[in-house]
């Protein structure tokens, strides 16, 4: 699983889907999974 910033889908199998608030690229290709990285809400 890849942890970036910005996800994109990389091929035509590639699904945008909403898991638990956080963003998820899941695909047939094991290769392409992705999840978007979240900022620490730090509480001063």
């Amino acid at each position: 699983m890849k942890v970036r910033a910005s996800i994109k889908k990389i091929c035509k199998n590639c699904r945008l889907v909403h898991r638990k608030n956080k963003l998820l690229i899941i695909c047939t290709n094991s290769k392409h999974k992705q999840r978007q990285l979240k900022k620490p809400n730090f509480k001063n």
